[in-house]
């Protein structure tokens, strides 16, 4: 699904920049531009980029126990 019209930016890309270390907005903004045309994404974006923080978090303390 798309993000990011303007940068053609997917939810796939963004789970994908989590799983390589990207940990806030900002992040996502350098390595994709996501954000630097209207903005609108933004607020979508960061849900995905919680969501996603959270499902590594999760499986991450999976793999200690």
């Amino acid at each position: 699904m798309f993000v990011c019209i303007c940068k053609g930016i997917t939810e796939k890309q963004i789970k994908a920049s989590v799983a390589e270390g990207a940990s806030s907005v900002r992040d996502l903004y350098r390595e994709l531009e996501l954000g630097s045309q209207c903005g609108k994404c933004v607020g979508f974006a960061r849900e995905v980029l919680t969501s996603e923080q959270a499902m590594c978090d999760y499986y991450d303390a999976a793999s200690f126990a």
